[in-house]
């Protein structure tokens, strides 16, 4: 069984006003993973993050992370943090910033000089280092964020929307720095709202929905639920063989044929029924659900859901 980064027993955070931003949450993350946190917004993302790195006090909270009691200080020193909408002082330059956080995590300075100057490449803000925060793009000041999170060599990563504003080219660097990051066997926590970044990165996920998780797993078994095969033939399937098809289950659409299966020994009784009946057969192809569509199913589900039970 591999060993846990971050386990939520129990997470609730409600506030003053009486709003509950978390209703109970309970996920696990495995070390050495890349794990999304998906939801749209006010789901509570950033409100659990910050909760787990105690920047907010939850109102109930059970769990590890890293295999001590949620809130250890010297457990916090082995997390890096890229907080949504980073802000730095305009007047520091990008590898004061770097500085500045190395300081606040007790890296020497002669270490923090090395680490600066190796952090600003890797983000790709080499040519930058020396120039004001005030002079960057929404693009830049988010990559010098990436670089200040990782100033301590952290076991676990926690990125809040770590692309926002950046742009495509910037999106998949990052992407790239984060897979080096799991090679090296840290844990990466994303929270993020673009899905087809995430599911292109992360090996399990959770959809957090109105306070609650409402989907978790790996991101191959989640996906894979609405596992289909796409057939196409040379012509459009007569009417008496479309009607047996669609009697079986299919989606017949002229030459489109579209086959729930969970492999695809279980698409050969469909080819061998063309083959019978003379039709040839042109392309044949796995279609997976995306994680958008996953996403998107699992969302509604759970309003109509509450709205039923508001009822």
């Amino acid at each position: 069984m591999a060993e846990v980064a971050v386990e939520i027993e129990y997470l609730r955070k409600r506030y003053s006003g009486g709003f509950e931003a978390l209703k109970g949450v309970s996920l696990s993350v495995p070390k050495g993973s890349v794990f999304g946190l998906l939801g749209p917004n006010g789901a509570g993302k950033s409100t659990l993050i910050k909760s787990l790195l105690t920047i907010i006090r939850p109102t109930e909270c059970r769990g590890t992370l890293l295999g001590r009691k949620i809130g250890d200080r010297k457990t916090l020193a082995q997390v890096g943090y890229l907080p949504e909408h980073a802000k730095f002082p305009d007047y520091l330059t990008g590898q004061e910033v770097i500085g500045y956080s190395a300081g606040m995590a007790g890296v020497a300075r002669a270490t923090a000089k090395e680490r600066t100057k190796r952090l600003l490449a890797l983000v790709g803000m080499a040519e930058w280092g020396d120039r004001k925060i005030g002079t960057y793009s929404k693009g830049m000041k988010q990559r010098v964020g990436l670089a200040q999170a990782l100033v301590n060599e952290p076991e676990v990563v926690f990125l809040d929307e770590p692309t926002n504003g950046v742009d495509p080219e910037g999106r998949i660097e990052i992407r790239k720095i984060i897979e080096a990051m799991k090679a090296e066997g840290r844990t990466v926590f994303v929270n993020s709202h673009l899905l087809a970044e995430v599911e292109q990165v992360a090996d399990q996920v959770a959809i957090l929905s109105n306070g609650n998780v409402i989907r978790s797993g790996s991101v191959e078994a989640l996906t894979g639920a609405g596992l289909q095969y796409e057939l196409r033939t040379q012509g459009p399937v007569p009417l008496d063989l479309r009607q047996k098809l669609e009697a079986a289950g299919l989606q017949v659409a002229g030459d489109r044929l579209l086959i729930p299966a969970k492999d695809a020994a279980e698409v050969q009784g469909v080819i061998d029924a063309l083959r019978t009946a003379g039709i040839v057969i042109r392309e044949l192809k796995e279609s997976r659900q995306s994680l958008e569509e996953l996403f998107l199913s699992a969302v509604n589900s759970a309003r109509e859901m509450a709205k039923g039970g508001a009822k």
